[in-house]
């Protein structure tokens, strides 16, 4: 199968990068997606290495950087600039301003993040029914109004959007102030991706006493898993896409992408993951 789409698009034609054509990589503050403000392990996040390797493979390109907030990020698509960004869900409102390539990333999807000591009061099993918790108007959850988390969580978000347990932040990154939050008890729960859980619990010493509870919603399938490349929707976003597609084909199989986000998982989910993205990640090009 992977073969037969090489040659497909090796038929293909691209057009040629014009002259001095650019393109600016939208980053936002999100470690360890992106790492940008710790001085010992700056450009180490998986956002910053895999978009290094998609630099270093579309040389055609003068690259730019742009680190900024999710709102601006945004229009900058909506206003047709020339711009990308490396790992982002595609959901029906932002394909009405961008091209989406094949899966460029895979990640563990969001979690609700507990204390240990509170495991108890939300399960046994290691998993939770977003909805429940969510109708439940005494347990207290933080999350960000400004990110996706994958389609099947945000349309429980959305239901239970006015409820006064949800303490809502925003930018994209998991903040000191709400893991401190968690650890004084004024939340029971915060909703995150795995990997950030973790490197925001390293960093503030509280990695032995907080815990990931899976969440029911997003286990049916693999929709909250992928990430893609997004490009504005236009005939030079399109063009880019189209050279990024190629690349991703030779370039998903290789370690140095697979390690970019796998370094990032303990041992246990390290094993599931790399099953997972040889079975189903590197089979997936839609």
């Amino acid at each position: 199968m992977l073969v037969a789409l090489l040659v497909l698009f090796s038929l293909t034609p691209l057009r040629a990068a014009p002259a001095n054509d650019s393109i600016t990589w939208m980053e936002v503050t999100m470690p360890p997606y992106f790492v940008q403000a710790d001085p010992n392990a700056a450009n180490t996040g998986y956002g910053n290495l895999l978009t290094a390797i998609l630099k270093e493979r579309l040389p055609e390109y003068t690259h730019y950087t742009m680190v900024t907030n999710v709102i601006r990020h945004f229009d900058r698509f909506k206003q047709g600039e020339k711009v990308c960004s490396i790992g982002l869900y595609k959901t029906a409102e932002r394909q009405e301003f961008m091209y989406f390539s094949i899966p460029s990333l895979l990640t563990m999807p969001a979690v609700l993040i507990v204390r240990k000591e509170k495991l108890a009061g939300f399960t046994h099993e290691g998993h939770i029914r977003l909805e429940d918790v969510l109708g439940d108007e005494n347990i207290i959850i933080g999350l960000s109004k400004d990110r996706s988390y994958g389609n099947s969580v945000d349309a429980v978000l959305k239901k239970y959007s006015n409820r006064k347990n949800l303490v809502i932040f925003s930018g994209q990154e998991l903040s000191e102030n709400f893991f401190k939050m968690l650890m004084l008890d004024r939340l029971d729960g915060l909703i995150g991706l795995p990997d950030e859980a973790m490197y925001q619990a390293e960093k503030l010493g509280l990695r032995d006493q907080i815990a990931t509870l899976l969440i029911e919603e997003n286990q049916q399938g693999y929709e909250g898993w992928f990430c893609f490349v997004g490009c504005s929707k236009n005939e030079w976003g399109r063009n880019v896409i189209e050279k990024i597609n190629r690349i991703l084909l030779t370039e998903r199989p290789t370690e140095r992408y697979r390690k970019a986000y796998e370094q990032w998982l303990d041992e246990n989910s390290r094993e599931r993951y790399r099953t997972i993205y040889q079975q189903v990640f590197l089979n997936t090009t839609q």
